[in-house]
C-alpha cells in the first residue's frame, strides 16, 4: 500500500514548477477566450508570456471579497465561468450569497488527496457530516470518497443522537465535517452508551482546529487531519500524518502576497494567499481567498515536497473607516511604495479623546526626520487623513499580516 496519493505529490520542487508552469500559458489563455470576464482583466496578457511566478505576479488579483458584488452585477457568476450554465453538473449558494459552480469531471474539487493523506483508503465508509443543502460541502468530500473509492454515509449537520445511533449501527471507519461537531457526535455516543470505536480517523475543515479540540478528539479514539478548501477554488491545502503545517495541492499555484495588493512577500512572512487553479470550468487566475497565512520552510517529513503553509492566520480583509473615510491596507501599500526606505508598514487606528488617531508604524533602517515628514505628506494625500510617523528597526514589527490594526474595536 502507498504512502503517497500519486507520483506527483514526490516531485522535486523543480520538476514541479516546471510543469505547472509549463501548463499555466494554457489556463490563462483558455480564461481569456471562455470566461468573459477574464476577456477583460487579462486584455493585454500574451499568454505564452506567463511563464514564471514573477511573470504570474505581474497579473490582476480578483477578490473573493468583490464577489458578491460581481456576481450581483453580472449574475449567476460574474462571467468567471468558462462553460455555459446548462453544461454544469450542479449550482451551490455559500453565505453572501455567493454562486459557485461545479463541473462534471470526477472528483472536481481534488478533495480525495486530502481524504487519503488523513488514511482514507477504498472501502472504508465516511460519515459525512458537511451540509449538502445550498452549500457544496457534503458534495466536495463525497466526491472525494469516491474517488478513492469509498462509500459514504451522507449524514449532514445537525440529529445528534442519529447521527451517534448511526455510527454505532454502521462503523465507519472515518468522518467528514466540522472537528466540533465530531466532538459533539462522540460525546453523545458516550453518553448514550454506545460504540464509536469504528471511527478512527477524521478529515476535517470549515473551522479552526485548535491544539486543545485536536487532543479531546484523540483521547476519544480519533486521529484527526484537516484540509483547507473552498467553494470556488476546491483543495487549496492538506494537513499529512506529520502534522507540520498544510502542504499545497498539487493542482494550484498559491502566492502569498501583501494585504490589499498583488506583490508577493518573501517566504516566511505573514501575508494573503491567493491562488491559481488549473480547473478548466472555472479557470480562476490570481484568486484572492481573503485568507492570511505563510510559507514554512523546507519539506514535510512526510515526504511530499510542496510548498507547506502555516494554516489559516485571520484574515486579510482589514478596511476600516476613520473620521468618515475608508482606509485600506492597498493604500498603505501604496504609500510604502512611494518610499524604498520602507520594509513594512502598520497603520494602528485608536481613539483619541473624542477623536480617532492614527500612527504609521514604519519599519526602516533609516529614522531620518525628513524622511518621517515625507511619509506623513505622502499618506496625507493618498488616504486624506493625517498620521504620525514611528519608525521601527528592521525586523521590529510583528509578522502577522496585519497592515491595518483598528484598537478602537
Amino acid at each position: 500500500m502507498t504512502e503517497f496519493f500519486d507520483s506527483l505529490e514526490t516531485r522535486s520542487p523543480d520538476e514541479r514548477d516546471s510543469a505547472l508552469f509549463a501548463a499555466l500559458p494554457e489556463q490563462v489563455a483558455l480564461a481569456q477566450a471562455d470566461a468573459p470576464a477574464f476577456t477583460k482583466l487579462l486584455a493585454g496578457i500574451d499568454p505564452a508570456s506567463v511563464t514564471d511566478r514573477a511573470a504570474l505576479a505581474r497579473l490582476p488579483v480578483v477578490r473573493k471579497s468583490e464577489l458578491i458584488d460581481l456576481q450581483q452585477a453580472d449574475p449567476p457568476f460574474a462571467s468567471l465561468i468558462a462553460v455555459p450554465k446548462g453544461e454544469l453538473r450542479r449550482v451551490f449558494a455559500s453565505p453572501g450569497p455567493i454562486y459557485d459552480p461545479e463541473g462534471w469531471d470526477n472528483d472536481w474539487w481534488r478533495i480525495g488527496r486530502a481524504l487519503f493523506a488523513a488514511g482514507f483508503r477504498r472501502g472504508d465508509l465516511m460519515h459525512n457530516c458537511f451540509s449538502y443543502h445550498f452549500t457544496p460541502g457534503g458534495v466536495m468530500f463525497e466526491s472525494g470518497a469516491h474517488a478513492l473509492g469509498c462509500p459514504v454515509f451522507p449524514a449532514g449537520v445537525g440529529n445528534t443522537e442519529q447521527q451517534a445511533q448511526a455510527v454505532a449501527d454502521l462503523k465507519p471507519a472515518g468522518y467528514g465535517g466540522t472537528p466540533s461537531f465530531l466532538k459533539i457526535i462522540l460525546e453523545k455516543a458516550e453518553e448514550m452508551g454506545l460504540d464509536h470505536s469504528s471511527l478512527t480517523k477524521a478529515c476535517v475543515s470549515g473551522e479552526a482546529l485548535l491544539p486543545p479540540l485536536r487532543q479531546s478528539l484523540k483521547d476519544l479514539g480519533v486521529a484527526v487531519t484537516q484540509c483547507y478548501a473552498t467553494a470556488d477554488l476546491g483543495l487549496i491545502a492538506y494537513e499529512t500524518q506529520a502534522q507540520q503545517g498544510l502542504v499545497v495541492d498539487e493542482g494550484v499555484i498559491v502566492e502569498i502576497v501583501r494585504p490589499g495588493t498583488g506583490d508577493p512577500v518573501p517566504d516566511g512572512e505573514v501575508g494573503e494567499v491567493v491562488v491559481t487553479s488549473f480547473n478548466p470550468d472555472y479557470p480562476l487566475i490570481r484568486f484572492a481567498t481573503g485568507d492570511l497565512s505563510a510559507v514554512l520552510a523546507g519539506a514535510s517529513p512526510c515526504g511530499r515536497t510542496n510548498l507547506r503553509l502555516k494554516g489559516w492566520m485571520g484574515r486579510a480583509d482589514q478596511t476600516t473607516k476613520v473620521k468618515g473615510m475608508f482606509v485600506h491596507p492597498r493604500q498603505v501599500a501604496d504609500v510604502s511604495k512611494r518610499h524604498p526606505d520602507i520594509l513594512r508598514a502598520r497603520l494602528v487606528v485608536d481613539k483619541a479623546g473624542e477623536g480617532d488617531a492614527l500612527i504609521l508604524n514604519v519599519e526602516s533602517a533609516s529614522a531620518d526626520p525628513a524622511l518621517a515628514a515625507a511619509i506623513r505628506d505622502t499618506f496625507q494625500s493618498l488616504c486624506k487623513l493625517k498620521t504620525e510617523v514611528v519608525f521601527h528597526p528592521v525586523g521590529g514589527l510583528p509578522n502577522d499580516g496585519i497592515v491595518i490594526q483598528d484598537k478602537r474595536v
